[in-house]
């Protein structure tokens, strides 16, 4: 068990680990991020956005202009999974249940493609300790490092049980003081094996069970002279009755943070006051179809049961922009090149206005410029999701029954 509070953090040891990683894996590494949404706690204020005032705000982060991935961007919290994060001593603070509790993923429908990330045998890998649980683990640590926000539960945590609502987080003075936290933060960050050592100090688990099974995406492969840092991240939303008291950015990979609605960070990033990659600003607008933290969570929480599919997407460049299809895309490869190795890359001399026009079967991000991005679906999303909402309608989509638009 934990140790006293007041007991020095130098007499603390955190264990080297191994295990669990993936070492087939040449050609991306694997990691986890967090769309973490929390109550306001406030009325409504007047909002930039046609959409109305929503009652929850999105956890937004800057990464660092030094940064080799995403510099200056805004992301959800999140980052590399970690040998610690599949520690069989885990098992020793989570419920001794099948899955530590959590609800089990319906098998694939026919032709469905549950993704390798989640699909992985990682007791072949010589971890006990399920997928499911250790990439969740990395999320709420990655948002421990970065954020400063512990997404804790005591004791062993719930397990399973009927759908309680958005997550609370552990009352104040069930932790540490401000100095001592911060010199946690800095030990996890140093050594993620620190943040096991970190719960049990506590009595406390990470709270897996309030993160909810949301994406997969993988980097595309760079185009020549673009890096070749590639990640196969899942995705889990995660909600909370209230934003926490204290965030703050870690002044390393992480220089500033806020909260913001949805439709109020697309309108920043239209304004170009704040930038996101493709993937978080596709997942802002799918976020869009929610004004409601209960109805988001409810939707989350159901949905997460069907699993989900591995998006990478394919870059297209056209004459005047770029457009990044993703599966379901009538023009998307049937046997994408996912590693890189084929050295295949699509480009065309149509204007994306052409190539738009003509297409009748879309799930695609047009890509004018930095700041200037467009989501088109018109296909039926898979695994009981939801399309994103459209952020431009200069471009009229084809079906109005699965393609709205901001």
């Amino acid at each position: 068990m934990g140790r006293t509070r007041g007991e020095r953090l130098d007499h603390l040891s955190c264990p080297v680990l191994h295990g669990g990683m993936n070492p087939r894996l040449r050609h991306w590494r694997e990691a986890a991020t967090l769309l973490l949404a929390a109550g306001s706690g406030a009325p409504a204020r007047p909002v930039r956005s046609p959409l109305g005032p929503f009652d929850y705000e999105m956890l937004l982060l800057q990464r660092s202009p030094q940064s080799g991935f995403l510099p200056r961007a805004h992301v959800f919290p999140g980052g590399l999974l970690e040998a610690a994060d599949f520690s069989a001593d885990w098992l020793g603070l989570l419920p001794a249940l099948p899955r530590c509790g959590l609800g089990s993923v319906r098998p694939s429908s026919p032709g469905g493609n549950r993704a390798p990330v989640f699909a992985t045998d990682r007791a072949s890998l010589g971890s006990p300790l399920p997928g499911d649980v250790a990439f969740r683990i990395c999320a709420i640590r990655e948002t421990f490092e970065e954020a400063g926000i512990l997404l804790l539960v005591s004791g062993p945590g719930p397990g399973p049980a009927s759908d309680p609502g958005p997550a609370r987080l552990l009352p104040q003075h069930h932790l540490p003081p401000a100095l001592e936290l911060a010199e946690w933060r800095r030990r996890v960050q140093q050594d993620p094996a620190c943040f096991l050592q970190l719960c049990r100090y506590l009595r406390c688990v990470p709270n897996i069970w309030a993160l909810h099974e949301w994406g997969n995406w993988l980097t595309p492969v760079p185009r020549a002279g673009r890096g070749d840092r590639r990640y196969d991240t899942a995705f889990y939303l995660c909600c909370l009755e209230e934003r926490p008291p204290h965030a703050s950015q870690d002044d390393q990979e992480v220089t500033g943070f806020q909260w913001s609605t949805p439709p109020e960070a697309i309108e920043l990033f239209k304004s170009q006051e704040i930038w996101f990659a493709p993937p978080q600003f596709y997942e802002l607008c799918r976020l869009c179809n929610f004004s409601s933290l209960r109805d988001l969570h409810r939707f989350g929480s159901d949905r997460a049961l069907e699993g989900c599919e591995r998006w990478m997407a394919v870059i297209l460049a056209a004459s005047d922009g770029y457009i990044h299809l993703l599966p379901g895309d009538e023009l998307y490869p049937k046997d994408p090149d996912y590693t890189g190795e084929k050295k295949l890359f699509l480009s065309t001399d149509k204007k994306v206005e052409e190539l738009m026009k003509e297409g009748s079967k879309l799930h695609r991000v047009v890509i004018h410029n930095l700041n200037n991005l467009t989501v088109h679906v018109n296909i039926q999303p898979k695994y009981k999701h939801v399309n994103p909402l459209k952020m431009d309608s200069n471009i009229v989509g084809s079906n109005a029954d699965c393609n709205s638009k901001l």
